[in-house]
């Protein structure tokens, strides 16, 4: 007589392996434990065919297994690094290390096979592979050692970058996809061109951004970048400049925003290089000022950006929100750094309540420098580009962002937003508030 699959779960949940050994001989309980888990998983219906009971086990085997993860990984962080990086002189990113770790410690987090047959679903119906990932990263961000590593080997120049500076540098420009970079007279200018989704924000447009922010940075003959929107082909905006309207919620109903590519790659990535500047092989970083000219809205991971930036310039007609309890996700390290510009209380009025900032409003300045009539915005951002080209700015604004933004502050903050984002990722009432918003 086959044995009830509760029972068979229940007896399994009992043995969560503690922790407390060598680190092999943890990892191989791990390996068993969780191997054993993912026996149990196979054997119920997939996800989009389960009823409540046979989710209601599968939650259990879930939550079981990233107990015995987060166990390991709680006591391990610093020596699994280490074996990942080769005792910290390998830099590897966030995807990377997560496929190195997937191999050298099997059950930690998922495979690449698992990563893909979830790529392939709708996010309604994936298992949640990515909270492993989260917990992974929460572990080794909460580590000084480990999460300093990291947060640097995040900073250091992409392989395309690298790649593509000699063209840039014989061009003047490329053409990314998503995002063009033109550079001209010091001035790098990034222009977004998700044209087709008012430049929101999905894995492809990450990535572009990541290499044109590199490109900028590294090029000798650049001193300020400037970034805006480009002209729109979208029905209801053509014709019209949009920064940005935030993630890309249809990308997100349907699977395709990924976690290391885009939710906390993007953080780690091109937004901390925005900040804190390009990590050199010398050991030396690459900061340059910036200037965000905003034109019609900036939402979401747009409106993330206006608070890294140097100077900000805003058609009087623009508006800045983000609509973190309307989407159900973390707005990026929105909710680190928004409150020392605006204070606690507006921070909450916006991140909580989903206030929006008009330019015009009597705090907008508190978010932006310049108001100026629309369509005076180009002019007024190469002026700021201007007033920033000086050789004295670099050195203070590394000196303001230290000390705004002290490294292991970050770090914190990015432990515990990784594992909170890999959840908000996943839960339901983010795969229903996008599908109606989408």
């Amino acid at each position: 007589m086959r044995t009830d699959p509760r029972a068979r779960v229940e007896r399994w949940q009992t043995d969560v392996p503690t922790v407390g050994g060598p680190l092999e001989a943890d990892a191989a309980t791990l390996s068993a434990y969780t191997e054993r888990g993912e026996e149990l998983l196979a054997a119920l219906p997939a996800r989009y065919d389960r009823d409540g009971a046979a989710q209601h086990l599968a939650d259990r085997i879930h939550a079981a297994c990233r107990t015995a993860r987060d166990r390991f990984v709680g006591r391990h962080a610093e020596a699994v690094h280490a074996a990942l990086t080769d005792g910290l002189r390998v830099h590897r990113g966030v995807a990377e290390l997560a496929a190195a770790a997937a191999e050298a410690f099997p059950g930690l987090v998922p495979t690449g096979t698992q990563l893909a047959a979830e790529r392939a679903l709708p996010q309604r119906d994936k298992e949640g592979r990515e909270i492993d990932q989260g917990l992974f990263f929460r572990g080794l961000l909460r580590s000084p050692s480990a999460g300093a590593h990291l947060l640097e080997s995040m900073r250091r120049p992409t392989a395309r970058a690298v790649e593509l500076l000699p063209r840039l540098r014989s061009e003047g420009g490329l053409n990314l996809g998503p995002v063009a970079l033109h550079c001209d007279a010091g001035v790098a200018r990034l222009t977004m061109q998700n044209l087709h989704c008012l430049n929101a924000e999905d894995d492809a447009q990450v990535a572009a951004m990541e290499t044109a922010v590199d490109l900028a940075l590294l090029h000798d003959d650049v001193r300020v970048l400037l970034l805006r929107g480009g002209i729109m082909t979208h029905p209801r905006y053509a014709g019209r400049r949009v920064f940005s309207a935030g993630i890309n919620l249809r990308d997100l109903v349907a699977g395709r925003i990924s976690f290391t590519g885009f939710l906390l790659g993007r953080e780690l990535g091109y937004v901390s290089k925005l900040v804190h500047g390009l990590r050199l092989d010398d050991g030396t970083d690459a900061q340059k000022p910036w200037v965000a000219a905003v034109d019609t809205f900036a939402i979401g991971g747009g409106m993330q950006l206006l608070l890294v930036a140097d100077r900000v310039v805003a058609g009087a007609d623009a508006w800045f929100s983000l609509p973190a309890a309307k989407e159900g996700i973390v707005p990026g390290a929105a909710n680190l750094r928004l409150a020392r510009l605006t204070g606690a209380r507006l921070a909450r009025r916006i991140i909580l309540g989903g206030r929006r900032v008009h330019a015009r409003d009597a705090d907008a300045g508190l978010l932006c420098d310049d108001v100026v009539p629309p369509d005076e915005v180009g002019d007024a951002a190469q002026r700021a580009a201007a007033e920033l080209d000086s050789a004295a700015v670099p050195a203070n604004r590394r000196m303001l962002n230290l000390a705004e933004e002290p490294t292991d502050a970050l770090r914190a903050y990015l432990a515990e937003f990784a594992y909170v984002q890999a959840c908000r990722l996943h839960s339901p009432d983010v795969v229903a508030k996008a599908g109606a918003s989408a």
